[in-house]
């Protein structure tokens, strides 16, 4: 286990002994997953206006790959959703802790339940146009040697949306140490039956590790997902179920034993 991180002053003093207990239990088990993770913060805490707790992590020396300061990343959500589900036991009061990289992240917006209603009602159908000016319009011009009028020329096709295939129409140089370890990854993924997931990924990275695995069997490795969520997964040809012991625990006292 990793040593205990000390905690900066917060901005804004608790206001009692379960706000302060509340923040060691958050101290302590952020302090114990980054020093696991080997990245390693200085963790300021403050009250947000929604009621939630703000954390900036300040990684020494440097933060985690895929994370940059004062942005959002793939690698600080997991590590809030991995926190908030070890922090809250089943049935009690829970207080969201909300994680930012080198600076406090923004509040959560809460939408109005007027404005959320008006959202989500039906828009009104538009009135149908009269038959009368249907039937004034002009009928098009005939066109010179006895032929109608030209048709309009046909609309764009709207352009595909980015798939598998940009990662694989593009041509990158090869990495040795990243094919080493996507191509153990994948044998890994065939001989136990185990699905993994690459996130917060480069295009290029991307491309190498889908060119890295070409011809390896027991195993399906493809580029799913949009935008900042997209990632590479490792599909096994026959998939083992999860062992229970090896699930997240609910309750903290079961992660505690």
């Amino acid at each position: 286990m990793s040593e205990q991180v000390p905690q900066q002053t917060p901005s804004t003093p608790a206001s009692g002994d379960s706000s302060g207990e509340f923040r060691g239990r958050v101290e302590k088990l952020l302090g114990d997953i980054l020093g696991l993770m080997g990245f390693p913060a200085r963790l300021d805490m403050k009250d947000a206006a929604d009621g939630s707790l703000s954390v900036a992590l300040h990684f020494e020396p440097a933060p985690p790959p895929g994370v940059e300061v004062g942005r959002r990343s793939q690698v600080v959500d997991s590590l809030q959703f991995l926190l908030n589900k070890m922090l809250h036991r089943p049935g009690a009061d829970r207080r969201w802790v909300m994680l930012g990289a080198g600076v406090h992240p923004e509040p959560r917006q809460r939408r109005e339940p007027q404005a959320a209603a008006q959202a989500s009602a039906p828009a009104a159908p538009a009135p149908a146009a009269p038959r009368a000016a249907a039937a004034q319009a002009p009928a098009p011009a005939p066109a010179k040697g006895g032929q109608r009028g030209a048709q309009a020329p046909a609309a764009k096709a709207a352009p595909a949306s980015k798939g598998e295939g940009d990662e694989r129409s593009v041509t990158v140089e090869e990495d040795a140490a990243l094919k080493a370890a996507v191509r153990q990854l994948a044998e890994k993924s065939g001989s136990l039956g185990r699905f993994y997931a690459i996130a917060a990924m480069q295009l290029e990275d991307r491309a190498r590790v889908l060119t890295s695995v070409e011809g390896m069997g027991g195993v399906k490795v493809s580029a799913e997902g949009e935008g900042r969520n997209r990632r590479v997964v490792f599909t096994p040809d026959k998939p083992a179920p999860l062992p229970k012991r090896s699930m997240l625990p609910d309750d903290e006292d079961d992660f505690d034993a």
